[in-house]
């Protein structure tokens, strides 16, 4: 079958539409570097298009019916939307589901020491990363610390132009020959992925400093005492800011939750603008095109749904993943308050339900192309993916949805001159990966994953096609809008 490129079907209108929702998605980019700062982009986008917080709507003892737009956040990290539609919930629902995390180097609790006059922060890498991709790029530092008290500190250092950045080293070419011998899964090892956060003592008085201490003390007690405030002080010096700056101490980062990301902006791509590189694309490409369907559909004959989670490129565990209760319990809730609730309710909605597992697929790279099939796989520029199925190997682990659901599917994006293709995660036999589609799958419902062609996933910078990205939005919205099976 002929594949189009998406950017030959567009007038002038369209192709500056494209740059226009290029530039808001790059945006969104900037400031939602972590599933925290997601979270909160997404409540404040929703609240401004009057959707209501669903917690409170159950605090004031309120009910909901057709027209009606709820949110509720879970732990800070997951969050799902409602807009209520004409038929009732039992009868099922159109639902748009993404992930908002990415793969990033985690601060572990005990993670500030010196080693010969560098202060270090120690990691662990989250998600599937190659891990020789993170040594000598600027980084940032996002996040949360609790302290005992309860009080939150925020943490976003790195991003502006006037911040400092951090890094991870790696040894110069010149002595190299020996680490070049190794495969690349041990040219950097995750222990070596330490970020450096300073390298200078802590600025110290005469008399702390056993050099520039009196002649008589340099031997006695002083001088011990004056040594032991120099050893670690790189160390103190970070710790010195971090009071300052900050107010908290070392014991803080036993309550905290810490990312490490790439650090600097969102930027257009190539000489013709065409394409997005930027960090954390899978999968805020399709939580971000999700999003704007989800805000930009109006009145619809089935209630239409936004689930945004954590914890997917892990396995989609955890109390804000996808495999959590959060998502059951508040469609309970919902049906609750639109007078629906029973839990053979629940069940029924959950199972008519018509979900579109928004997720990234692997884009076709002609500099690898032997580990791509040529006839199944997605290619920038291609419009939106779809992949009936996910998995690895014979076909672990995947939803594979049915063929009847990929003719409905069909049928509504052809009805709606969306650009779209199909494709596999790669060569068979060659590797794989999953989603959460097979978990809402479930509950019974129809489930396909969908969403946005990606060059270099899971690396550091990741590159998407502008068409894409905005057909993608296209796509979800006459989703949302259309009937179901």
């Amino acid at each position: 079958m002929e594949k189009k490129n998406t950017w030959e079907t567009y007038d002038e209108k369209q192709l500056k539409e494209v740059d226009v929702f290029a530039d808001q998605y790059r945006s969104f980019l900037d400031v939602a570097k972590t599933e925290r700062e997601c979270v909160d982009y997404i409540v404040n986008a929703a609240e401004k298009e009057g959707y209501r917080d669903l917690q409170a709507v159950i605090k004031e003892g309120g009910s909901l019916k057709k027209g009606d737009k709820v949110y509720a956040v879970w732990m800070n990290k997951s969050v799902v939307m409602f807009r209520i539609g004409e038929r009732p919930m039992a009868e099922g629902m159109n639902i748009l589901g993404a992930h908002i995390d990415s793969p990033r180097l985690d601060i572990k609790q005990n993670p500030l020491y010196e080693e010969d006059g560098f202060a270090y922060l120690d990691t662990h890498y989250y998600g599937g990363v190659k891990k020789y991709q993170w040594v000598t790029i600027p980084l940032s530092l996002h996040g949360v610390i609790v302290k005992k008290d309860g009080t939150t500190v925020e943490i976003n250092i790195g991003e502006n132009e006037d911040d400092p950045v951090f890094f991870v080293s790696d040894l110069l070419i010149h002595l190299a020959q020996e680490q070049l011998e190794k495969k690349a899964a041990k040219v950097i090892e995750g222990e070596a992925l330490d970020i450096i956060v300073g390298n200078k003592p802590i600025t110290l008085g005469e008399s702390d400093c056993c050099e520039n201490a009196p002649a008589e003390s340099k031997d006695g007690e002083d001088g011990k005492k004056a040594k032991e405030r120099a050893k670690d002080a790189v160390k103190k010096g970070i710790l010195d800011i971090l009071k300052k700056n900050y107010d908290v101490e070392e014991e803080d980062f036993l309550s905290a939750e810490l990312e490490v990301v790439p650090a600097g902006k969102a930027r257009e791509a190539g000489l013709d603008r065409s394409m997005l590189l930027a960090y954390g694309q899978d999968d805020r490409v399709c939580a971000y095109t999700s999003l704007r369907a989800m805000l930009a559909v109006e009145d619809t004959d089935r209630t239409a749904c936004c689930l945004l989670v954590d914890k997917e490129e892990i396995g989609s565990v955890g109390a804000t993943g996808m495999q959590s209760r959060f998502f059951e319990n508040m469609v309970a809730e919902v049906m609750n308050l639109t007078g629906e609730y029973s839990e053979l309710n629940v069940r029924r909605c959950l199972a008519a339900s018509c979900m579109l597992s928004s997720d990234v697929s692997s884009a076709y790279d002609p500099s690898f192309a032997s580990s791509f099939d040529k006839k199944n796989v997605a290619y920038l520029g291609g419009g939106m993916v779809f992949n009936k199925f996910t998995g690895s190997r014979g076909k672990s682990g995947s939803n594979d949805a049915n063929a009847e659901y990929l003719a409905h599917i069909r049928k509504i994006f052809e009805e709606e001159k969306i650009n779209f293709q199909t494709a596999e995660l790669g060569r068979v036999d060659l590797g794989g990966g999953g989603t959460i589609a097979y978990i809402l799958a479930l509950y019974g419902m129809n489930v396909i994953d969908c969403g946005v062609a990606v060059l270099n996933m899971h690396a550091p910078w990741e590159a998407t096609s502008k068409a894409d990205v905005y057909e993608t939005e296209r796509g979800y919205e006459a989703f949302l809008k259309g009937a179901c099976l």
